[in-house]
């Protein structure tokens, strides 16, 4: 092939052909449990996180109820993938493995978020959320129906073993938010003057954009580390369902989602799909959740 700009137009745009290719064949899964946020600026500040108030009975005067405001930040971080081709592979047209690898490309893209979203998740147990707490934990302060007392709430009943989660996925904000600044781009450096055409005779084509994760609200996941059974499953269960806002606010949360590491999906499935249990009995739980098998959690 001979190398000048209509040719490697050409194979710009093939290449881009074939990293978009790749980006429409992945499913995202991270939207099952985070909210995606168009960030404006390097970073944003999610203080209103923190507390909310109730509706009450309007007797008197208005009262004011403010909000509480916590100094809670997501800071924007840039990512990249770049894929150098030979120039000596362009010039004998010896492209063919390039096409699958720019379909890779494509496909890592569309599951980057996948890749932020979940270890989050799974590392909510030891780091902070909003509030101060480890995002699952079992003292988040919570004001009581007169605003005067702080009661402790729990959002895990602890464990030692595989971690599992039960999510509220189908409210405005999700538990994970995935804070995007700049969607990635497909760039290139292909001309033939290029420094690194100079140097390392390589045409270089990537990827890069910014983003990151944060939590969101607490109320809306469970997180355990005991054995993913009925027992446990009920207590995360009767938990969401009950938990309330500042003031005694009923939150009216039905958790839906029960996510699990591969590891875990036969448990998932034998409280979620099966009908019978223990030799005939109903099982009471079957069909309360989607069972959500995910392998970021591996």
């Amino acid at each position: 092939m001979k190398i000048n700009s209509a040719s490697l137009d050409a194979l710009r745009v093939g290449f881009k052909t074939n990293f978009q290719g790749g980006l429409g064949q992945a499913a995202p899964m991270y939207s099952r449990v985070a909210t995606k946020v168009t960030s404006s600026t390097r970073s944003e500040k999610y203080g209103w996180l923190g507390k909310m108030p109730n509706i009450r009975e309007w007797i008197g005067d208005r009262q004011v109820q403010n909000i509480s405001e916590y100094d809670y930040e997501i800071k924007n971080k840039p990512f990249e993938l770049t894929i150098g081709v030979d120039r000596d592979d362009i010039e004998d047209d010896t492209l063919g493995s390039y096409g699958p690898l720019f379909q890779e490309m494509g496909m890592s893209t569309a599951a980057f978020p996948e890749q932020l979203v979940w270890p989050l998740l799974k590392a909510g147990f030891t780091t902070n959320c909003y509030d101060g707490q480890y995002f699952f934990d079992v003292d988040h302060p919570v004001l009581d129906a007169d605003g005067t007392t702080v009661n402790s709430v729990a959002n895990t009943d602890g464990g030692a073993g595989t971690p599992w989660f039960l999510i509220c996925s189908k409210r405005a904000l999700k538990p994970i938010i995935f804070q995007e600044r700049k969607p990635f781009e497909f760039v290139a450096m292909d001309d033939s003057k290029d420094e690194n055409v100079f140097r390392r005779k390589e045409f270089q084509y990537g990827v890069d954009g910014r983003a990151n994760v944060g939590y969101g609200f607490w109320q809306f996941a469970w997180g355990s580390k005991q054995t993913l059974d009925a027992a446990h499953y009920e207590t995360a269960r009767t938990a969401i369902s009950s938990f309330k806002g500042d003031f005694g606010r009923p939150l009216g949360l039905v958790p839906d989602l029960l996510v699990v590491p591969p590891s875990l999906e036969g448990a998932g499935k034998a409280i979620l799909s099966s009908q019978l249990i223990n030799g005939g009995e109903s099982n009471k739980w079957a069909g309360t959740a989607e069972l959500l098998v995910v392998p970021w959690l591996a």
